[in-house]
């Protein structure tokens, strides 16, 4: 019974909270762990929890449904706009504070352009655009890119053939 008793005080006596345990902070400097870290490296080639491993198609589809040009307006409107501007010529808000000017979707080269290229742009960035992989998911990326080729087509159509319902082809 006596031991009992001693040893139900030693470990009342033991305060193992994890609050105030000893630790290493993730980046801490720590002698003795691998390159004197407190925490490992990833290995390499380690694919984060979060990463879309889906294939990305080349191009956009042949039928491009109503909702995903209304999608893909309204996020062309938050993200690109306020430099490529609301028609796509480059001349957005933000060069007309002295932003560098973005291309025009209008010429000639983007209208060639693959869709990918697009998509890559909008994922990696290019010259001084910065990435949007962060912000702007997958599907809401080929959304935009379905609207830039409205607005592209937009531009060249002439009003009679717009107005007649039909669009002349690609040049």
């Amino acid at each position: 019974m006596r031991r009992a008793v001693l040893i139900l005080l030693l470990l009342a006596g033991c305060k193992q909270d994890m609050a105030q345990m000893p630790r290493l902070d993730p980046l801490a400097h720590a002698l003795g762990f691998p390159h004197d870290a407190a925490a490992l490296l990833p290995p390499e080639g380690t694919v984060a929890r979060q990463a879309d491993l889906s294939p990305v198609p080349e191009a956009l589809p042949d039928q491009i449904p109503l909702a995903m040009l209304e999608r893909g307006r309204e996020r062309y409107d938050v993200f690109c706009a306020p430099c490529h501007s609301p028609t796509g010529d480059g001349d957005g808000m933000i060069v007309r504070r002295g932003f560098p000017p973005p291309p025009s979707y209008h010429d000639p080269g983007l209208i060639r352009a693959p869709d990918r290229h697009f998509y890559d742009v909008i994922t990696n960035g290019y010259g001084v655009m910065f990435s949007y992989a962060s912000r702007v998911p997958p599907a809401d990326r080929w959304a935009i890119i379905a609207y830039i080729r409205a607005l592209q087509l937009s531009q060249r159509t002439p009003v009679a053939l717009a107005d007649a319902g039909v669009v002349e082809g690609e040049e």
